[in-house]
């Protein structure tokens, strides 16, 4: 089959859709986060931010591409529940988890509001949204609350009483590499540009040449290399010790993302030396696939299979074919994809199943949770690589 085929792309994101459309809404506010493999779902009151926001996402993009006015209303909606559930505005402060609409935990995370300054960037680039006076919103609440000036990166957690945790890391700041290249491809304004170059430098190059090249997650308050957070906890799922595969793979996909707005020939050199010690390390010959995790020795320290991984990794190659013509990241997309359509792709009920063990069994009937998948990864690299083959 051939999977870099825009028929291909467009049908399968229509069938990830189809899988959440009949019932991701709640009647009661907001989107059900919580679905087993056949799409019952389970947990109903229980919501995180990440999700609510990434499922505005989902269907303002969707709404875009397929041009369908339920997409963006079912976006506006969710958004409408972000803005008035999830914020507080009494305490001017996101709800991280909600139950039954009502906050459970109001720790604020950098990671969190990446993904509301996503979710406002697609709704005001599928015209959900008319202004981009939101954006501007979130991106001073960051600044107000996370950023780093000395370092020029973003810090991560801030608990409900104003104390800042010693905790830095990687993945908020990649996340809101990812925010900031979309609040300015919808709004124009060249500040979410610049500040998305400024997480790029410092975590991409200056970060990773402190570790041989490759991107560390976690960090010490003055941005050292913490070689030890998590160390016992490999599979935490934000925070997991070791080499991230995915991680290395998601910045080939960020720094190609930036190069098409500022090119530059180090953002290539460093997406494919990412990309390729990722692929080189982390590819199971035996079972196929991406790894999750690997230790600074090169050796797997997490050897099970997760969805985001492989469908980070699938947009990153067709982001290198496009940059470099490079025919070997073809065969490296090609056999992501052959490897996911017949292991993580539910042919019988859609869209993907979430983790898997190295020998492709499932760990779980899960296949969305709250904060863990909602099909925006899969969904998101599907659109991404139809962008790569329009422009080619």
């Amino acid at each position: 089959m051939n999977f870099y085929d825009r028929d291909f792309l467009n049908q399968h994101c229509q069938s990830i859709l189809a899988f959440y459309d009949p019932r991701v809404d709640d009647p009661s506010g907001g989107f059900f986060h919580n679905y087993y493999d056949n799409g019952d779902v389970f947990d109903p009151g229980f919501r995180q931010l990440v999700s609510s926001t990434r499922l505005v996402v989902n269907y303002a993009l969707a709404g875009l591409h397929f041009d369908l006015e339920d997409y963006r209303i079912r976006a506006r909606r969710g958004l409408d529940y972000v803005e008035q559930v999830h914020w507080r505005e009494e305490e001017g402060l996101y709800a991280w988890t909600l139950r039954d609409h009502e906050p459970e935990d109001l720790t604020q995370q950098a990671y969190g509001y990446a993904f509301v300054l996503l979710a406002y960037s697609a709704c005001l680039k599928a015209g959900v949204i008319d202004s981009a006076d939101a954006l501007h919103r979130t991106y001073d609440l960051l600044e107000q609350r996370f950023w780093q000036a000395d370092q020029g990166l973003f810090a991560d957690e801030l608990s409900a009483e104003g104390i800042l945790s010693d905790y830095r890391g990687q993945n908020a700041n990649m996340h809101l590499c990812e925010a900031m290249i979309a609040a300015f491809e919808a709004s124009g304004d060249s500040r979410f540009l610049e500040r998305a170059k400024t997480l790029a430098n410092n975590i991409a190059f200056r970060q990773a040449d402190l570790t041989d090249g490759l991107i560390w997650e976690h960090y010490t308050t003055d941005f050292g290399i913490d070689w030890d957070y998590n160390k016992d906890d490999p599979k935490h799922l934000y925070r997991p010790w070791g080499f991230q595969p995915g991680h290395q793979t998601e910045w080939t996909k960020l720094l190609l993302m930036l190069h098409r707005h500022d090119p530059q020939p180090r953002y290539i050199d460093r997406a494919k030396s990412l990309f390729d010690r990722a692929w080189q390390t982390s590819w199971d010959t035996e079972h196929g696939g991406l790894v999750y995790g690997f230790d600074p020795h090169g050796q797997w320290c997490d050897d099970d299979k997760y969805f985001w991984v492989q469908a980070e990794s699938f947009a990153a190659a067709a982001l290198l074919l496009q940059a470099t013509q490079d025919e070997h990241y073809r065969d490296c997309y090609q056999q992501l994809w052959q490897y996911s359509w017949e292991h993580f792709v539910d042919h019988d009920y859609g869209a993907w199943f979430r983790v898997l063990y190295r020998n492709n069994r499932k760990v779980s009937n899960e296949k969305s949770a709250a904060g863990a998948k909602c099909d925006y990864h899969t969904l998101c690299a599907c659109l991404e690589v139809l962008r790569v083959i329009e422009k080619s």
